[in-house]
């Protein structure tokens, strides 16, 4: 059990709590809560299409006990977007959150700012190897040691 595959477990998250991806536009997004249960650590790709000039744009991790309500603001966790950061990823890293639920919000504002996707990785679980959520193909993933050339 060497792989990052075999120790994290990978999910796609939906963005706005409903999508799992976000259309260009100013409005905020609140992703789904990811249950850090079992896990020391969630590490959160958001990944950007298009951003219009001039957008302001950022990310930042919020908490909480009860999923999908009441979270709170974590400290230093906003991450600002560039204008020119088109088709980049974000990547904010909360190891040991002091509450359960962890989730993500896009601040969009001034001008349109497409959001593709949002990956949480949880990390440093304490049963491995891990089950690979429902969002991955086959809600599995296929581990290669060492692989001879060939055909793939």
């Amino acid at each position: 059990m060497h792989s990052l595959t075999e120790r994290v477990v990978t999910k796609r998250v939906k963005v706005d709590g409903t999508n799992y991806a976000g259309a260009a536009n100013t409005t905020d997004l609140t992703s789904e809560s990811v249950d850090t249960l079992g896990f020391d650590g969630v590490r959160f790709l958001v990944g950007f299409g298009a951003i219009t000039a001039g957008a302001v744009t950022s990310v930042k991790a919020q908490q909480s006990t009860a999923d999908g309500s009441g979270q709170s603001d974590l400290a230093g966790s906003s991450q600002s977007v560039a204008d020119t950061d088109d088709n980049k990823v974000v990547i904010i890293d909360i190891y040991r959150p002091q509450e359960r639920y962890v989730n993500t919000v896009i601040d969009r504002g001034t001008q349109n700012a497409v959001v593709d996707f949002v990956i949480a990785e949880l990390y440093s679980g304490r049963k491995q190897p891990v089950t690979q959520d429902a969002t991955i193909v086959g809600a599995a993933a296929e581990v290669f040691a060492s692989p001879e050339e060939g055909t793939a």
